[in-house]
């Protein structure tokens, strides 16, 4: 099965997760990157004020198309307790594109209930597996609920 992994990251958590996800299910990976900078204190506020308001930003364009492939694995931080404006984004303008669909986040505390029903609204399909995970879960390098999303994903075991 052809796979993506696309991803935004602010400051490299969820990178780190994505590539790991990508290595252990074959799959190829797209950095959704954001034309705002969001980098230090003032890009950190900006983050979860765009996140809790809902707003959209403006995206490079991708590389890859996710039409091109049979499932995509959409990621990214939780703002705020909502889903950062750059998987917003990604997933409003691409809604159309995606045979199936998978999502995970990475978070300090709570939020991907809301952000996973959020991803499900917009892309109007149900998704075949949700990964959460903590931040200080995926620096620690404590990644057993990634490989249980990795066995879900490919209906396999990881």
């Amino acid at each position: 099965m052809k796979i993506l992994v696309a991803y935004y990251s602010r400051t490299g958590v969820t990178k780190k997760l994505a590539e790991y996800l990508a290595k252990k299910i074959n799959a190829e990976t797209e950095e959704i990157k954001d034309t705002v900078n969001r980098a230090g204190v003032v890009g950190y506020m900006l983050a979860g004020r765009d996140g809790m308001k809902r707003r959209l930003t403006k995206l490079e364009t991708p590389k890859l198309n996710p039409a091109d492939f049979e499932l995509v694995i959409i990621g990214g931080p939780i703002w705020s307790w909502n889903m950062s404006a750059p998987i917003r984004t990604y997933l409003e303008n691409y809604k159309n594109q995606f045979k199936k669909a998978a999502f995970f986040c990475t978070m300090g505390g709570s939020g991907d209930d809301i952000a996973f029903k959020e991803m499900e609204e917009i892309i109007g399909k149900k998704p075949v597996a949700a990964l959460a995970i903590k931040t200080k879960e995926v620096a620690a390098g404590d990644l057993n609920k990634a490989e249980k999303f990795c066995s879900e994903v490919t209906g396999t075991a990881a």
